[in-house]
């Protein structure tokens, strides 16, 4: 994208840390955040030593973003080492639904980052959490790219087992239903009893311990959960509600998740 190219908000709105864009559409949203991350890994890569470490989200809400890095010019993906944050446990390997295969398909067999590393959801439990967790532990996370979920987890942390403050990087989780329900709404599952009951994720911790955070929420599905993260106290009962803390965070959002 090009200087010609870039679209404005049409309203901006600062809480506490956090920079909150929106955007007339998701369109346009996606394409914000889009050369905003793409013109932060250029900035990263401009160190020729440098390996750059990022964790992306699996979710259609981050369907804008990924095509706009897609086109994103100039970046070296060859020294991109990528993350995702949560993966289904149960799930065959050939399931559509994996969110690696989500990310392969979408981002990472398009541009080719030198590094892939993914969450498997067939092996050991704790086996997988520990080996997960010790690859993320290997250097700090530079970029995360995430949403909000509409019960206002981040990642699959849940009300229920949300932990501002949770020792482990990774762990295995008991979905909340109304996340299993989200997956049926945009139309992952065709019912409820198809969406798996557990997952892995990385926690709240892991999350915020990334540099950069740009949050991607569109929609008017997420609007209830927008509003209690940008106004509800922070507290687990809307995880999201953390992110208003971290020093490097901005969000891009839409005229519908916004409410305008």
């Amino acid at each position: 994208m090009n200087a010609n190219d870039l679209v404005k908000p049409i309203k901006t709105h600062i809480v506490e840390h956090m920079c909150v864009q929106v955007y007339a559409d998701r369109k346009q949203m996606g394409a914000a955040a889009a050369a905003a991350v793409g013109a932060r890994l250029r900035q990263l890569l401009q160190d020729s030593e440098r390996q750059v470490r990022m964790v992306f989200a699996a979710a259609p809400s981050q369907n804008e973003l990924y095509e706009g890095l897609i086109r994103e010019q100039g970046i070296d993906w060859s020294r991109v080492c990528a993350f995702h944050m949560d993966e289904y446990m149960g799930l065959a390997d050939t399931a559509p639904q994996r969110f690696g295969r989500y990310l392969t398909d979408r981002l990472f067999s398009r541009v080719q980052p030198g590094r892939v590393e993914l969450l498997e959801g067939l092996h050991d439990v704790e086996q997988e959490c520990q080996r997960y967790g010790d690859l993320l532990r290997e250097a700090p996370i530079d970029i995360v790219c995430l949403g909000i979920g509409e019960n206002g987890h981040i990642a699959f942390n849940d009300p229920p087992v949300a932990n501002f403050e949770d020792p482990r990087v990774v762990k295995a989780v008991e979905l909340d239903e109304a996340c299993r329900r989200q997956q049926v709404n945009d139309g992952c599952f065709a019912r409820l009893d198809d969406v798996p009951a557990e997952a892995l994720t990385l926690t709240v911790p892991a999350l915020m311990a990334g540099r950069e955070l740009f949050v991607i929420v569109p929609g008017t599905s997420k609007r209830s959960a927008l509003a209690a993260a940008l106004h509800d106290p922070i507290s687990t009962a809307c995880p999201a509600t953390i992110l208003r803390t971290h020093p490097g965070i901005t969000m891009f959002t839409d005229r519908e998740a916004y409410g305008l």
